[in-house]
């Protein structure tokens, strides 16, 4: 080859990498303005849906007396209505759909699978078993049944963890059991249910399908600072828990310590879930369909931590809004996200069946 050639190859070369390596940049700030704007997008439709919220219900308040109410001036039939009626219940909602939103991808991510959310696995269901125990048979409220319930749904997922253990966790063995978890958990609960009195299964009932009704600071401000307090362990860890998506050994080759990232993503998922769960009961599927919904709009490349939680408050703040607005009748936040997740969750079983793969 003379020297005239190969310089001329050296520079088509030269050229060709300088190609690719531009549009690898280009690609790169288009996802990035891609996120920015879907995450500013989602973080506009929770502040409108927030605000109606506020303003809607058997009396309408114009926005300049629910932001009057908000800044802590005194108006007259809003004050009440708004500020200790309206606003911590819509407060609560956000706080625990960030919260759902969060656990349930961190789950999904860390396990390789949509199916592992905590819905799914047993925590959920532990939760619920335990708040009905103390509400049935101790004859607790309030803050014993919050009590009880946070440290049932961090017992199932160490119970879960621990037979899932076999050098290494598997995500399909983790599931698996958390299924088998969850359907014992959920036939004691029918057990308790099935003896309680009159009043004490309505009130179990509220609770186990999952409501914001009467709904004050003292349940809202306890989730807000669980998310404020964990919340940021959970973004520190993100880079790592994503690495897990290429499977630990993989991960471990990148230098991420597989054991110590899933106990410390693990164990603050979990306290997020239980903290929400307290304070509303088991809001079905928020935690279930928050990841698949952000990485549709997203896509799968990217951490999908705080798409997830804001596509898991908009779901929480829709859904209370339409639960008592939008029918004949009103029915609590669970009913309807229940009546979204549902279906989702067949038509992702079924899809994963006829791919041929397991879950």
């Amino acid at each position: 080859m003379s020297t005239s050639t190969a310089a001329t190859v050296g520079t088509a070369g030269s050229t060709l990498a300088s190609g690719a390596s531009g549009a690898a940049r280009a690609e790169r700030k288009r996802r990035v303005r891609r996120r920015r704007t879907v995450t500013a997008v989602l973080a506009a439709l929770i502040v409108l849906v927030f605000a109606a919220t506020l303003m809607v219900g058997r009396t309408f308040y114009p926005p300049g007396d629910v932001a009057a109410v908000i800044l802590g001036q005194d108006v007259p039939g809003a004050s009440f209505t708004v500020g200790r009626l309206r606003l911590p219940r819509a407060v609560l909602a956000v706080a625990a759909g960030l919260c759902f939103g969060l656990a349930g991808v961190t789950f999904q991510t860390m396990l390789r699978n949509p199916l592992a959310s905590p819905d799914i696995i047993g925590i959920s269901s532990g939760a619920g078993a335990a708040a009905t125990f103390a509400i049935v048979v101790l004859s607790l409220g309030g803050t014993g049944v919050s009590v009880f319930a946070i440290a049932a749904g961090l017992a199932v997922s160490l119970i879960v963890y621990a037979l899932a253990f076999k050098r290494g966790t598997a995500g399909t063995r983790l599931i698996l059991i958390g299924i088998g978890i969850a359907a014992m958990l959920d036939s004691v609960t029918a057990y308790v249910l099935d003896r309680a009195a009159q009043w004490d299964l309505q009130e179990a009932m509220r609770w186990l399908t999952g409501s914001l009704n009467g709904a004050g600071w003292g349940d809202a401000v306890p989730v807000a600072a669980a998310l404020l307090a964990i919340g940021p362990l959970l973004l520190w860890t993100s880079p790592d828990v994503d690495a897990l998506r290429l499977g630990d050994e993989t991960a471990a080759a990148l230098g991420v310590r597989v054991d110590r990232t899933r106990l410390v993503a693990s164990t603050g998922a979990v306290g997020l879930i239980a903290f929400a769960i307290a304070a509303t009961g088991p809001i079905a599927f928020v935690a279930f369909l928050s990841g698949p919904i952000a990485a549709r709009i997203l896509g799968p490349n990217g951490s999908l931590l705080v798409p997830a939680a804001l596509v898991g408050a908009l779901l929480v703040l829709v859904a209370d809004l339409c639960g008592q607005f939008a029918f004949g009748t009103r029915y609590p936040v669970g009913v309807v996200t229940g009546v979204l997740g549902a279906p989702y969750l067949v038509y992702l079983i079924v899809r994963t069946n006829r791919a041929g793969g397991s879950l």
